[in-house]
């Protein structure tokens, strides 16, 4: 169990959240929600130790598991052990027995130390650690020949995987999860759940991905209105308790506003007259009236809208012999596709199968004019008549010039535009008043790709070609996307591992494997369907 009582945390003038009283029970499972910037992380370190609040106290059991955000930290150590090192206390014990054992001899203490450290070794199950963590990186897809490697010799999403077997390794008496979906693919996603869904201990868990959050969480701690409300069930029921409380409550108000009103006027046609006594029994019950203040809360919530200037032609793309390799490891091979306008394609598959190197080899093939290059073995890739395409990368490095404003960097795609509706382009993507004026260096990821869907605005192409958008959105924003692209009217080829976008606007699936790529015409649950 981990309680909070009277914590209290704000920088400068912004309040975060004042005087949050909550207790987190064992055998419950907590998603803890809010927009980007409401002092999730920052509630979330509070939990874990790494931040002090400012007021108020923090209880927390001695055993917990956390997802470390440094990737860098144990770059020097072995994949295997890292993992072990979740478990403090074994791990402590572990290195001394092991320099106790490294002497040619041993004192009386030295010897009883080692007794006991035989026994803490026992305890934490220590025996069995290395086979425990094993079990823990295969289901996380880091295959066996890397477990004995160093941190540093392996990719970044490999380490955050590392360090989510590390968060779980244990069995810890309370789980404190940090976007842990980040760097998944759908299959390990679907690993995670299911583990999670057995753990009995407490678990609080930050992610922007709706569908995982209804998947595991038991409950919702929502952070807004600079508190914490705790709602039971997952992320679609609390948006339901909280807008139908908030809907009651303002109904309240109107009915409450409509009667006093009514008082008031009475009581300024009688309040000269003789009726003294009636204007004084209607002031008082004025102000027993008094409506309930709505506290403002801090969701916003983006207006994403793709609207194309024309559409294409009814082929949309067409690709035949499609091959590329890195040395001897092939990525694509031989994949052909017909794409018609209006379809909506989800690539889908584990990490590394060339998901995100198809994409690359498609928007640089067909001479679409936006800085790609499709660095293809061989094959051909021709886009349709009147396509023009909307990219989205996963890599954001240099997407965005440096040394000019927000305005500035979205203006130069169209000259034309009014400088007002730049500024109203950028109001949808919650760039408010003197925020398009922002330099672009100082960009946050959520900005960065908030801008970059500007630009996908402002351009109204009719094929989007979209690569792990959803990284660096909150769920307000996912939500806004997922709702977009379903209304788009033009073509999609998608990346995701977002359960919700795959099932929700996928209307065709590309599914990558070892054997190579299943291009399967339909939707992602029949495609499910077919494959189970």
């Amino acid at each position: 169990m981990i309680s909070v009582q009277g914590v209290s945390m704000r920088y400068g003038s912004k309040v975060l959240f004042e005087d949050v009283t909550a207790t987190f029970s064992s055998g419950r499972r907590y998603g803890l929600t809010g927009p980007n910037g409401s002092g999730k992380s920052t509630f979330m370190k509070l939990l874990t130790g790494e931040l002090d609040p400012q007021r108020g106290v923090v209880v927390r059991p001695q055993k917990m598991g956390v997802l470390r955000q440094d990737q860098f930290a144990f770059d020097a150590v072995r994949v295997i052990d890292t993992v072990i090192m979740g478990n403090r206390r074994l791990w402590d014990a572990l290195e001394e027995r092991e320099l106790l054992y490294s002497k040619a001899e041993l004192t009386d203490d030295e010897g009883m130390r080692l007794g006991e450290l035989e026994g803490i070794v026992g305890e934490e199950d220590g025996y069995s650690a290395e086979s425990e963590a094993a079990v823990l990186l295969q289901g996380l897809d880091i295959p066996d020949h890397l477990h004995e490697r160093k941190m540093g010799e392996i990719q970044g999403g490999q380490k955050v995987r590392v360090l989510l077997a590390q968060a779980l390794f244990g069995t810890p008496q309370a789980l404190l999860l940090d976007e842990p979906t980040n760097h998944l693919d759908l299959d390990s996603i679907h690993w995670l759940v299911d583990f999670l869904n057995r753990y009995e201990g407490t678990l609080i868990v930050i992610s922007h991905d709706r569908h995982f959050l209804n998947a595991v969480t038991t409950h919702t701690a929502d952070i807004d209105y600079q508190t914490i409300i705790t709602y039971t069930g997952g992320y679609d029921d609390m948006v339901m308790a909280k807008t139908q409380i908030r809907s009651q409550v303002e109904s309240q108000n109107a009915q409450r506003e409509k009667k006093i009103a009514q008082l008031q006027d009475f009581i300024a046609r009688f309040s000269a007259g003789t009726r003294s006594s009636q204007v004084q029994s209607r002031r008082k019950e004025v102000e027993r009236l008094e409506t309930t203040q709505l506290a403002r809360s801090n969701i916003q919530r983006p207006y994403i809208n793709f609207k194309m200037n024309r559409p294409s032609g009814r082929l949309a793309l067409e690709c035949s012999g499609v091959n590329k390799s890195f040395g001897s490891h092939h990525v694509i091979d031989d994949f052909a596709a017909i794409v018609n306008r209006g379809e909506k394609i989800v690539l889908i598959g584990r990490n590394g199968v060339g998901k995100t190197t198809l994409l690359k080899a498609l928007i640089g093939g067909g001479d679409l004019g936006i800085g790609a290059t499709a660095d293809l073995d061989s094959g051909s890739i021709r886009w349709g008549h009147e396509v023009s395409v909307g990219y989205f990368p996963q890599d954001h490095t240099g997407a965005i010039q440096k040394g000019m404003t927000a305005v500035e960097w979205l203006h130069q795609f169209d000259p034309d535009a009014a400088r007002q509706d730049i500024h109203g382009l950028l109001g949808q993507m919650l760039f408010t008043g003197e925020e398009g004026l922002k330099p672009t260096d100082a960009l946050s990821g959520g900005e960065t790709a908030r801008l970059l869907f500007c630009r996908i605005m402002l351009l109204k192409p009719n094929v989007l070609v979209l690569d792990e958008p959803t990284n660096h959105l909150d769920l307000e924003s996912i939500n806004a996307l997922n709702i977009a692209l379903q209304k788009f009217e033009g073509t999609i080829l998608i990346v995701t591992h977002d359960q919700d976008l795959i099932e929700e606007v996928g209307t065709r699936v590309w599914h990558f494997d070892q054997k190579g790529i299943q291009d399967f015409k339909g939707t992602y649950e029949e495609f499910a369907g077919s494959v189970a």
